[in-house]
């Protein structure tokens, strides 16, 4: 299921949804909530995809303006996963390094976002350059 809000199917295991509103972080939430379970996540394994999901859609819409994100269904072999990819055309990050470092800051949060974002999942990687917007992608495999 498709849902409400997203922005097209681009090819088959994959979704792109808007990552525009508060709202559409609890759909992306609930959608990545519903495909995990479909490929066998454990409780545990959903809820880690789903954090780290959580605070990357806010920082899409928080710091970069608004983006989307791209949702894949991953196999190889008996292996399933999922990627997300979260992109937006902000300001970008001037410093990748220091901003997954916990503590760093620039929203008066506490600075634990990317960098726990990077912890729940098995891939990260970002990129990043002020003017640029940024690109970060996440797998969790099963």
């Amino acid at each position: 299921m498709i849902p409400r809000g997203a922005a097209q199917r681009p090819a088959a295991g994959s979704v792109k949804l808007p990552v525009r509103t508060p709202e559409d972080i609890v759909r992306t939430r609930q959608f990545l909530r519903e495909q995990a379970k479909a490929i066998g996540f454990s409780l545990v394994d959903q809820t880690k995809i789903v954090t780290a999901a959580s605070e990357l859609a806010r920082n899409t819409m928080i710091y970069g303006g608004g983006g989307e994100v791209e949702i894949q269904t991953l196999a190889e072999g008996a292996r399933r996963g999922l990627r997300l990819t979260f992109i937006d055309q902000g300001p970008g990050i001037a410093d990748v390094e220091l901003a997954l470092k916990d503590g760093f800051t620039t929203g008066g949060g506490l600075g634990l976002g990317l960098g726990g974002a990077k912890r729940l999942c098995n891939e990260f990687s970002i990129d990043s350059r002020p003017g640029s917007g940024t690109r970060v992608t996440i797998a969790r495999w099963k």
